[in-house]
């Protein structure tokens, strides 16, 4: 009895050992850091102008939804025949 009560206590204290050094590995991560010194530099850009790009073509319409017809968008499934059994096996 007291050696299960020992082992429950053991595994809670490390739970909780577990649980407090997630949360101050979470932290130590969480730090901001110094940034480092920012240099300029200058830069020479050139733009080039290119002929816009031709409309999307049309596409498609879905064909339309009835209730009282089977659904377009299903796939047709053709299902083998059931097998039979022969005559006198059992």
């Amino acid at each position: 009895m007291k050696s299960q009560r020992l082992v429950r206590q053991l595994s809670t204290v490390a739970g909780g050992l577990a649980i407090v050094a997630m949360v101050g590995l979470t932290a130590s991560c969480a730090k901001e850091e110094e940034k480092a010194p920012e240099t300029t530099t200058t830069t020479t850009t050139t733009t080039t102008t290119t002929a816009p790009a031709p409309p999307p073509t049309p596409t498609e319409k879905a064909p339309r939804i009835d209730p009282g017809q089977p659904n377009p968008f299903s796939p047709t499934v053709i299902a083998p025949p059931a097998p039979t059994a022969i005559p006198g096996d059992n």
